[in-house]
């Protein structure tokens, strides 16, 4: 008796397959410009909330906003861009928000003001959307399945070394020349990925793709700056209470639900719904996005403990996340072999658990703490990301076929983002809200003009100390002491949510890779047979 031959997926062209490996290269080198500049800015914020001429006077909500400018436009447009890809052609949109974020980079470089900032970091957002998704796109369109778990390993290691390129690069150039350096070093970068991607990428896309979902784009956009700026506008008036934050949040709320109820009903959805049916995907996604609302929010007060606290330089601080980014950089592209050998479930779980306790690990930290503590903390910290970030990733990427690709990306990008923007948002608005009811009672000397200023964040404190000379000498120690207290509890914060993300995936994750355990036995029922 003979077994029905199962379809085989449609092979990759010869000619791509053999130079399947540059095109990682290339596509990585691309999504290093993304992380890149995420990471630079966290080592410059400090330095561009400083007075001008040395930078902005940026405002710890500006701030913020500098970087949820990015988070948010890049998330609202994922949709539409992953979409885009797979109609239009994914090597088309990758090129073209390659110029359109080298662009943004040249304009944010040139900024006269907080405002600017932020309106020419949108437009780099913009640009990201349409880089991000379509580079893991590619690559699931230039690997076999059998290689897709191990390109996508090396593809999340790229992270990695945008991490450790990211500060260091930042700390030098903020040694040695002014805050809009760290964004103009984006445009080189820029040429040199799309001579590379014209020269060796393939396009792809989706034979049968749907219409653009423009309502569903706009719904997710609104309620997500709702959302996001009723939460900034809460840590920093130090009430989640006041009328103008409650309506925005909830308005913010309301059109995020309209936005799903929307999906639901429309014929060619930014989302398609059906997608969380499954729960191993839906479960990935949560993973992913809850990962990154806990880290991005704590690593947001990490600059601030070793430049403000500890007194270490933009450049030092690079050098001090280096162990974050060389954990991952070690092993995402070997975290493939821990599922391999114990399940998605163990390993994605095991990396939360390390995560939520490195989070937790912040609170033993204090102005006089050796800093090698911290320099394990970032590593076993990196070391949790590779093991959550490479299976959940692999999970969702091969949970649709091959043709919705961006799709699948743009959804797992999005989410990361998301929960990145709201993380920052949240805890951000945890730690400013902590730390002013810790400072406040040692503002009372100061005139009434400057007390709500002087409270804002550990940098305006420590400004206005300096300004008022040997008299301002008390404020350093209060200002030390009530950031160290907002930072721990802004750390538990961050850890619980790593440990819901950690129940989360021992729920509903798989115990073993995706048909590892059927091919074993159907392999060992055809050994029997013979």
């Amino acid at each position: 008796m003979t077994t029905p031959a199962v379809p085989a997926p449609p092979r990759i062209p010869e000619a791509v397959h053999r130079r399947r490996w540059a095109i990682l290269g290339v596509l990585m080198l691309s999504l290093l410009i993304v992380v890149l500049d995420n990471s630079i800015l966290n080592v410059a914020i400090k330095t561009i909330s400083t007075p001008a001429p040395t930078g902005l006077g940026a405002t710890q909500g500006e701030l913020e906003w500098a970087i949820n400018a990015y988070t948010l436009v890049f998330a609202g447009l994922l949709f539409t861009a992953g979409l885009l890809g797979d109609r239009l052609g994914r090597k088309k949109v990758l090129v073209f928000g390659l110029v359109v974020f080298g662009l943004g980079s040249a304009l944010a470089a040139e900024s006269g003001s907080p405002l600017q900032l932020i309106i020419f970091r949108a437009i780099m957002g913009i640009g990201a959307a349409f880089v991000m998704p379509a580079t893991l796109a590619v690559l699931m369109n230039v690997f076999e399945r059998d290689e897709q778990p191990k390109a996508i390993g090396i593809w999340a290691g790229g992270v990695g070394i945008a991490i450790a390129i990211g500060p260091i690069t930042g700390g030098l150039l903020l040694d040695h020349f002014w805050w809009g350096s760290v964004f103009l070093v984006n445009v080189p970068i820029v040429i040199i990925a799309v001579v590379l991607m014209l020269a060796l990428v393939p396009d792809s896309r989706d034979p049968n793709p749907g219409r653009i979902d423009l309502v569903g784009v706009a719904l997710s956009v609104v309620g997500l700056v709702l959302l996001v700026y009723g939460i900034i506008k809460g840590g920093q008036l130090a009430d989640f209470t006041d009328p103008a934050v409650l309506l925005t949040s909830v308005a913010g709320l309301v059109v995020l639900v309209g936005f799903v109820l929307y999906e639901k009903r429309s014929d060619h959805p930014s989302i398609d719904i059906t997608y969380f049916k499954n729960k191993v995907f839906s479960a990935a996604i949560a993973a992913i996005a809850l990962v990154f609302f806990a880290l991005m929010g704590v690593t947001f007060f990490s600059v601030f403990y070793t430049q403000s606290v500890r007194g270490y330089s933009p450049l030092q601080t690079g050098l001090l996340m280096l162990p974050l980014a060389a954990a991952q950089l070690i092993f995402a592209p070997r975290a493939r072999l821990v599922v391999d050998r114990f399940g998605v479930r163990a390993t994605t779980t095991g990396g939360l658990v390390i995560l939520a306790a490195m989070l937790a690990a912040f609170t033993i930290l204090d102005a006089g703490t050796p800093i090698w503590i911290l320099e394990v903390i970032f590593f076993l910290m990196g070391t949790g990301m590779a093991h959550v970030m490479t299976p959940t990733s692999v999970v969702i990427m091969q949970a649709l076929p091959r043709e919705k690709a961006g799709s699948a990306s743009a959804l797992s990008n999005t989410f990361r983002q998301v929960g990145g923007a709201l993380g920052i948002a949240v805890l951000g608005s945890v730690l400013s809200t902590a730390y002013r009811s810790g400072i406040e009672d040692k503002l009372g000397l100061l005139p009434a003009g400057l007390r709500h200023t002087a409270g804002e964040s550990i940098e305006a404190t420590l400004g206005i100390a300096a300004k008022l000379g040997p008299r301002g000498d008390a404020l350093v120690g209060a200002a030390n002491d009530s950031f160290l207290h907002a930072m721990h509890v802004t750390a538990l914060c961050g850890a619980g949510i790593a440990l819901v993300s950690a129940v989360v995936t021992v729920l509903f994750l798989p115990g073993r890779p995706p048909g590892t355990a059927a091919e074993e036995s159907t392999e060992e029922t055809v050994r029997v047979s013979r």
